[in-house]
């Protein structure tokens, strides 16, 4: 059996990092995990080959090769998913799909073949006993959660990958909170499972033997969910693989703000290799936390918090939200406020959406205040709830806070405000010739081309004297803000308008509800 794994393309958004990548020669963040998961548990006398789309174009002969075509994707891939199945379906090809977009809305394509849906541990060996015998059913869906530990090493060796800035790794699966608008609990549950040490440093062994040596990110909803296996068993595995490998770069992953409240985990975190973790702040505003059920946020001094993560080595990258019900006109400048004040630089601020599956999208379907399907685009300025705010001033004050956040002065003074609290940790780093050219490259772009070159030059120079070993991180955090600035520019400021942005009240009137999935990490 030949078979075609496919990833369709993501559009341009804050998460791509797509403008950023060019510094680095890099045609994509990270790979598609969930793909290569797959990979290794189809049958090893199968022939594969995978094309992930935004690493390079999927061709006519590359569909002329496969009996079978397999896609997997998140519904902000969406429209390149329907353009790949239809092209796969022309010429004759099956369509197996499955992956968050499919979970909750398999529905919408009514091209595919079979759909295998949940986790594959569970769904996949059913469907491969069925196709062998030649019964394979439409739909394999399951309630259960997989076993983990089982498994197995994810095919790396299908990618490309020298065109990836990070590769991707995954520990655990599951979140102890319930957060009204997020939909992991409802595809992975409240109980997190996880993979034991031996098995993550056998997943690192295996990249590092492929000639892996840049970033990681472990894709963990949150990475903390099991602070004792993390500290006793798994933290202690990777800081014994990181002394016996001469590893350079560093690693990221997510998790919940109350990471700052364990000093031990932190340090074994920094030991590890860790430097960056992505954390769900949404919105300073304890009634919308409350509103949220974002317990874990509530009753703490989120700014300090963020500043410890600092200055113990792990630089926030931060999650916002606009929108809640609780929101007032008071909000946008308090979004502000908080993202300037925590020196949290690389700050994604989105409307509220709602996931289908969600206890939030239960709660508005039954207020007839679900207007369309969701885009999981943190770039395009839209919602697909009615909300409480007016639109027209919830779009504005939308755009208040991002015209605000990434215009370069404050962007740049924010970048000052995050070195002067970072403690980089003690691993020594050693800079690869691809971020030496985007250190050149940047200086030519942002430093002698940009209007912002009077900023760059300011923050390059106060770095030099106050905090010379962060250069490098801070010529990096330049090249994001350059990236925000341009999605921004492309697909907020400059498209969108207040009346077309955001559906006005009555489109929700009598409209029927689609289902939707959001996805697993972001």
């Amino acid at each position: 059996m030949k078979a075609l794994l496919v990833y369709p393309e993501f559009p341009d958004t804050f998460w791509s990092f797509r403008h950023a990548l060019k510094f680095i020669d890099k045609a994509a963040a990270c790979p598609p995990l969930g793909l290569i998961t797959v990979a290794a548990m189809l049958p090893a006398d199968w022939d594969l080959r995978l094309v992930d789309t935004n690493v390079r174009a999927l061709t006519d002969s590359d569909l002329a090769w496969p009996d079978l075509v397999l896609v997997s994707a998140m519904n902000i891939q969406r429209e390149s998913t329907h353009e790949i199945i239809a092209r796969a379906k022309a010429v004759g090809r099956k369509v197996v799909a499955g992956g968050p977009l499919f979970t909750g809305e398999y529905e919408q394509f009514p091209n595919v073949d079979h759909f295998v849906l949940n986790e594959a541990e569970i769904t996949l060996p059913s469907f491969l006993a069925d196709l062998a015998q030649g019964c394979a059913q439409r739909l394999y869906t399951t309630t259960e959660f997989a076993d983990i530990t089982q498994t197995p090493v994810p095919r790396w060796d299908l990618l490309e990958l020298d065109r990836y800035d990070s590769m991707s790794l995954q520990f655990s699966r599951g979140c102890p909170f319930d957060c009204e608008f997020c939909n992991i609990t409802a595809m992975l549950g409240h109980r997190v499972r996880t993979k034991t040490a031996d098995q993550m440093v056998a997943e690192l062994d295996a990249l590092y033997a492929l000639g892996w040596k840049r970033r990681l990110f472990f894709v963990d909803d949150n990475f903390i969910g099991n602070k004792r296996i993390l500290k006793r068993e798994v933290l202690p595995a990777l800081i014994a693989w990181r002394k016996r490998t001469p590893r350079t770069s560093g690693i990221g992953t997510e998790a919940s703000i109350n990471l700052a409240d364990d000093e031990k985990l932190m340090r074994l975190m920094v030991a590890a290799g860790f430097d960056t973790v992505f954390v769900g702040i949404e919105t300073p505003d304890d009634e919308s936390l409350a509103e949220c059920n974002k317990k874990q946020n509530r009753g703490r001094d989120l700014v300090e918090s963020v500043k410890r993560l600092h200055r113990a080595g792990l630089q926030v990258q931060g999650g916002f939200i606009v929108g809640f019900d609780s929101d007032t006109p008071a909000t946008f400048q308090r979004q502000i406020d908080f993202i300037q004040q925590s020196g949290i630089v690389t700050a994604m601020v989105g409307l509220l959406q709602a996931p289908y599956g969600t206890r939030l999208y239960n709660r508005l379907a039954a207020e007839d205040r679900i207007i369309e399907e969701m885009s999981g685009d943190n770039a395009d300025g839209s919602t697909n709830i009615v909300p409480k705010m007016h639109p027209v001033i919830l779009r504005q004050g939308y755009r208040k806070i991002l015209d605000y956040i990434y215009a370069p002065r404050n962007f740049y003074r924010r970048v000052r405000t995050f070195l002067n609290d970072y403690e980089a940790g003690q691993m020594e780093v050693q800079l690869q010739w691809t971020e030496i050219k985007a250190w050149f490259r940047s200086m030519w772009s942002l430093g002698v081309r940009s209007s912002e070159r009077g900023e760059y030059w300011r923050l390059f120079f106060h770095t030099v004297l106050h905090k010379p070993r962060l250069l490098a991180l801070a010529v990096t955090l330049t090249i994001y803000g350059y990236h925000f600035r341009t999605v921004y520019n492309a697909h907020i400021r400059e498209v969108r308008s207040a009346s077309s942005a955001l559906a006005p009240q009555a489109r929700a009137t009598g409209t029927a509800t689609r289902r939707l999935a959001d996805s697993p990490t972001r």
